[in-house]
């Protein structure tokens, strides 16, 4: 017997409906393996980085590094819902 939702719609009838795609699968099969704390050392190296080209004096390198933090830890917290919710609770043929 299939699960309803909240919307009274039978589980799999939704999921179905809010599938990813080939390429997100694939793109989430492959950072799921890397731990989640990967993303916020990328991030912490990234701000070092970027406070030391700002103390030598090399402002444009500097920035260039500082904004690659909020992708990096906007990754991250993507790698931890994928890992802790899934992307699809069921598989596409």
């Amino acid at each position: 017997m299939e699960a309803v939702t909240r919307m009274g719609r039978p589980e799999t009838q939704e999921a179905l409906e809010h599938s990813e795609g080939r390429v997100a699968k694939a793109i989430e099969q492959q950072t799921a393996k890397l731990p989640s704390d990967t993303f916020l050392w990328a991030a912490v190296a990234a701000m070092a980085v970027s406070a030391g080209l700002q103390l030598a004096g090399r402002r444009a390198e500097s920035l260039f590094f500082g904004q690659w933090v909020a992708p990096f830890l906007l990754f991250g917290i993507y790698n931890k819902i994928v890992k802790v919710e899934g992307s699809d609770r069921i598989s596409q043929a």
